[in-house]
């Protein structure tokens, strides 16, 4: 167990990091930031700062001997300079990193553990878009395998002949079959050394522009009906990885049940309802997991939840959204509204 007023490291400076580094304060952790860009607003609110390349060995070392423990706010963080943290534990362990990196390995593991995820195959060359698309069909999604989110890195192709204007990146993609679904919906676990795992009520999500806009609890009857069946999936998948802290597992409602979309070996956009709308958040829950210490209730605290994404200029109204008193607003510190950019989120509850 590590106790309060040891120091927790941090890889990334965003906002998922600010939210971690503020909930670790709370029972009494320090928080020291690690990140390559030195605008962070994580760093705003945690005790040190370590501004550097991820492949720094020399402050990748010095970070680490300052940290009982070190996690990370996103998935993207090279995997290769974590040797350079040892013997400090990494928390989840990389090898969820390196499964959540590379989305062709993602959907492998995934079917190995008896998932369904959108039909699938790697493309490393026109020849292999044009075979892809004549065996799972069109319209379909190209994705670069590495480094998107928030749907960058992405194309979606609709015939053949779209795919033959492609201009193909020199990375490796994975083509993805288009997946008909009613909905889509988050599941967020947290698993703790010990093994022991808690859900939090599964989220409603809508999409604009391939970013998070909406996260809605309860869910429809539909939705609920397909969570069981996506549970048990990402707890296979907790359980595979021997994950310490809080998974997140996306799926697409669909007719036929739940099929997978992609999992983030951290804390979520769908789950900041949380910190209002759960008796303990994603992000208490999480330093608690990585520090050894017991997990917190995930029951709702409200009889209705609604967060909503403040993208881009949206965040310019928070005087109105603070007018009504059911709102709970959240603004990053982001200096620069940018389109797409996620500049805060508001939640509101039904008691």
């Amino acid at each position: 167990m590590i106790a309060p007023g040891e120091t927790i490291g941090i890889l990334g400076g965003g906002q998922l990091g600010r939210m971690i580094a503020m909930a670790a304060a709370q029972l009494g952790y320090r928080c020291h930031i690690y990140a390559p860009e030195a605008d962070s607003v994580a760093a705003e609110v945690s005790a040190a700062f370590t501004c550097a390349d991820w492949h720094d060995r020399e402050a990748m070392a010095a970070f680490a001997g300052n940290c009982a423990v070190v996690t990370y706010e996103f998935e993207n963080v090279p995997v290769e300079p974590l040797g350079m943290i040892s013997p400090v534990p990494v928390l989840p362990h990389p090898r969820a990193l390196e499964t959540a990196q590379d989305r062709l390995a993602e959907k492998l593991f995934v079917s190995e553990l008896g998932g369904t995820p959108a039909p699938f195959a790697a493309v490393d060359s026109d020849a292999d878009l044009k075979a892809a698309i004549e065996r799972i069909g069109a319209p379909g999604i190209l994705k670069t395998r590495r480094d998107g989110y928030d749907g960058k890195g992405q194309w979606r192709i609709g015939s053949l002949d779209e795919a033959s204007a492609v201009d193909l990146p020199s990375t490796p993609l994975v083509y993805e079959g288009f997946v008909s679904f009613f909905a889509e919906f988050s599941v967020i676990l947290c698993r703790g050394h010990d093994g022991d795992i808690r859900y939090w009520d599964s989220a409603e999500n809508v999409h604009q522009d391939g970013i998070l806009s909406r996260s809605t609890i309860p869910a429809s009857a539909a939705v609920l009906a397909q969570v069981g069946d996506a549970r048990a999936l990402a707890a296979k998948v907790a359980e595979a990885l021997d994950y310490v802290g809080v998974l997140t597992l996306e799926f697409f409602a669909t007719e036929s049940g739940p099929v997978f979309n992609e999992m983030a070996p951290r804390v979520h956009n769908s789950g900041h309802w949380t910190i209002e709308g759960a008796v303990t958040s994603q992000f208490e829950n999480h330093v608690r997991a990585i520090c050894g210490l017991p997990l917190g209730d995930t029951a709702l605290a409200a009889r209705e939840v609604e967060m909503r994404n403040l993208i881009g200029d949206q965040a310019h109204g928070w005087p109105s959204i603070l007018a009504d008193p059911a709102n709970h607003l959240h603004l990053y510190g982001k200096a620069e509204a940018r389109p797409g950019r996620k500049m805060g989120h508001v939640t509101r509850l039904v008691l």
